[in-house]
């Protein structure tokens, strides 16, 4: 086809695109898709660019004896894929093959990842990049509500809010059409940076790095004190609030002052501004949610939205910003370390079986849960880990903490496999490279925020020696065994698989079709499959019960505890990171965009004018900011509205400039997510000739006709 309708392959909004097939290239425009109603941001715009990008992966790659990396042809590198797996298994046991996956790969293939690995390869090392970004908020809904979705409201209902508490998310930069939603609502927004979204804030709650969790339970103390909590809602509706008020209690708004630096004014203003408003909203996002203490931070603005009576109502609620393109739908059918599709546990024998009988193998077969992403890599060549990994749509190198041990780790395999449409940096330490297809050449389905099962449309034929992740994952179980017809190859085939899978599941497909989608019908999920008719899915969730059994809200109690760094005179300012309009995740993508590359083409990190006075350092020099794990270089930006305790630097950037070589693994003892937000640091001058490695658009040691990739 010349035209289709399609979406964005950037973040959860999954804005509505139609692509045009034309001489000069493929042309997008944005169509009139609720979530976006027109707009797009600049790596909307730019996304086609990516499609020609001049060091697209055309031919599998294998590294000889000598360590580089050359065309080989597709039967040479699936075989020694296969041979690998086998001798890392034979030697050391199922574990020895290990799986991590993205959350940008389809239903689909996210859907057929996890079978792969749990019956190709009968293996328990499985998980996702969505650790690093979902996890925590999936962890706390799931306790509160009995059932995570992003956000259990169209994005929609947003527009005719008065109040939206945003904490810890900057979507002014991060998605910024979801800000034409946020036009007519007050807008609270909690960041320890006055950020482009803070910038539009009736009120700006600006806390210490890593204090959230100890200003929402001075939220939750002044709602109670102060007669703001709907007590008549907490009866009826919830459980579990006279030990959460027990921990809240104790924070009082002028200790909360202390601990923060949120003057008591700020603290009392907000819950007023929440609980006066008739449509009132808090939302959070990953500057709450990537701590060691993420889960609890997160069930924080839970317990404040529950005591002022706004989740399962219609105008009002609680809902988590999901980050990547299909961060939704990539938790829900298999991929993560401790679930089966349709949003199972891997330890409930009732949905084994489910499974098992699906799958049509033995029920004692499927291994159980295995390791958090973090702890997967710490494991990756030691004794008792993996030997072999794939990797599925994801760049570990650059976007997991403490990357520089993760590089350690990954050089210690025996054999590490990168299935990528660009040599990105992790694929550039592989032992076979696999090119596949993109966004604007596959079928398939992604769910975005709000829980909305999306159709992705092919536009054009891939490059001739590019496959689809199905079919890399069809031609490996073939080759360990399995018989072709478990691993379809058609994305319409799995997902009518991935329905019939997930019936009966927290998050039930099995009312969903190709068909359905294609008429144009918009279906949230849970859609069960029903006797008679079509289910018409659930665009809001909990409007007459929660998913507990008794149908009630659960308040979980917290309590605030340091992060793992503390400050001390040789590392006094805290290190916080995060996202830049134009670069998207571990900037694989967005670096070889021109356009996105020249508006951020280098590391940066801002700091306070007192700040850089102190630590010796002038605006658009070069530093270095190091912690206990290793150091960054990157150019400063002295910004006055800076915390003078708290440095910032985007993540998206590789090599000596990676902001990861800083943050520590430290993990959330519940959802395992890293600590990325807070990590104690110094800041020091540099020569000004010295300076970092930046990506620049388009190079690559790979030329583009694809005939002569050698890497060194």
């Amino acid at each position: 086809m010349r035209t289709v309708t399609t979406h964005c392959p950037y973040c959860a909004l999954q804005c509505g695109t139609i692509l045009t097939r034309e001489r000069t290239g493929v042309v997008v425009r944005p169509s009139d898709f609720p979530v976006n109603q027109g707009g797009l941001c600049q790596k909307g715009w730019t996304a086609p660019t990516l499609l020609d990008t001049p060091d697209r992966l055309k031919h599998p790659l294998v590294r000889g004896n000598d360590g580089e990396l050359r065309a080989c042809s597709w039967d040479a590198a699936l075989n020694v894929v296969a041979i690998g797996l086998r001798a890392a298994q034979r030697e050391h046991g199922a574990d020895a093959a290990a799986v991590f996956g993205g959350g940008g790969l389809t239903n689909e293939k996210a859907y057929l990842l996890g079978k792969f690995a749990r019956v190709a390869l009968g293996t328990r090392q499985i998980d996702y990049n969505g650790r690093f970004c979902m996890s925590s908020a999936a962890a706390a809904g799931s306790a509160a509500f009995g059932l995570d979705r992003g956000l259990p409201f169209p994005v929609t209902d947003l527009g005719r809010a008065d109040v939206v508490m945003l904490a810890g998310a900057n979507v002014a930069e991060t998605m910024p059409p979801l800000m034409q939603h946020l036009t007519r609502p007050s807008l609270i927004v909690l960041d320890p940076r006055v950020s482009a979204t803070a910038q539009r804030a009736a009120l700006h709650l600006q806390p210490a790095p890593g204090t959230d969790l100890a200003l929402v339970l001075g939220l939750l103390h002044i709602a109670v004190v102060d007669g703001f909590c709907d007590t008549g809602y907490v009866r009826s509706r919830t459980s579990g609030f006279d030990e959460a008020w027990k921990r809240a209690m104790t924070w009082w708004p002028e200790r909360v002052e202390r601990e923060t630096g949120v003057p008591v004014a700020d603290l009392r203003a907000a819950v007023r501004m929440l609980a006066e408003g008739e449509r009132a909203y808090i939302l959070t996002g990953r500057g709450v949610e990537q701590h060691s203490k993420g889960t609890d931070t997160v069930s924080g603005f839970i317990n404040l939205a529950l005591a002022l009576g706004l989740p399962g109502i219609d105008g009002s609620g609680y809902g988590c910003l999901t980050g990547q393109g299909n961060g939704q739908g990539g938790r829900e059918h298999g991929q993560k370390a401790d679930q089966l599709p349709g949003y199972r546990s891997i330890t409930d024998p009732a949905a084994r079986q489910h499974i098992a009988d699906q799958w049509g193998v033995d029920v004692a077969s499927l291994p159980g849960p295995g390791r958090s992403a973090a702890e997967l890599f710490a494991s990756l060549g030691q004794e008792d880990g993996p030997r072999a990994l794939l990797v599925f749509g994801s760049n570990p190198v650059v976007s997991a903490p403490d990357s520089q041990h993760v590089v350690e780790r990954l050089r210690a395999l025996d054999l590490l496999v990168v299935a990528d449409f660009v040599p990105s940096e992790t694929a550039q330490l592989a032992d076979v490279v696999l090119p596949v297809t993109q966004w604007a050449e596959e079928e398939g389905t992604v769910t975005n925020l709000e829980g909305r099962v999306l159709r992705r449309r092919r536009l054009r034929v891939p490059p001739s020696h590019a496959r689809s992740d199905l079919e890399v994952l069809h031609g490996l179980a073939t080759r360990l065994g399995q018989p072709g017809h478990r691993f379809p190859t058609g994305a319409r085939e799995v997902f009518e698989e991935l329905r019939s899978a997930s019936r009966g599941g927290i998050a039930d497909y099995s009312g969903i079709s190709y068909t359905r989608l294609d008429s144009g019908e918009a279906l949230h999920w849970p859609c069960p499959r029903i006797s008679r008719g079509h289910h018409p899915g659930t665009p809001r969730l909990f409007l007459d019960w929660f998913a507990h059994t008794d149908g009630r809200a659960r308040f979980v109690p917290v309590e605030h505890r340091p992060p793992h760094d503390a400050a001390t005179h040789h590392l006094p300012l805290w290190a916080t990171t995060g996202r830049v309009l134009t670069q998207y995740q571990s900037g694989a993508q967005t670096r070889r965009v021109p356009d996105l590359h020249a508006a951020n083409p280098e590391p940066f990190v801002e700091v306070h004018p007192d700040t850089a006075e102190r630590a010796g350092v002038r605006d658009g020099q070069l530093a270095r900011v190091t912690s206990a794990r290793g150091s960054t270089i990157a150019r400063v930006r002295v910004e006055p509205s800076m915390r003078t305790d708290t440095v910032f630097l985007p993540f998206h950037f590789p090599a000596d400039g990676s902001a990861n070589l800083i943050t520590p693994a430290a993990l959330d003892p519940r959802s395992r997510m890293p600590e990325f937000k807070v990590a104690a640091v110094r800041l020091d001058a540099l020569s000004a000739l010295a300076g970092p490695k930046s990506t620049t658009a388009g190079s690559s040691p790979v030329d583009s006709t694809g005939q002569t990739e050698v890497y060194g």
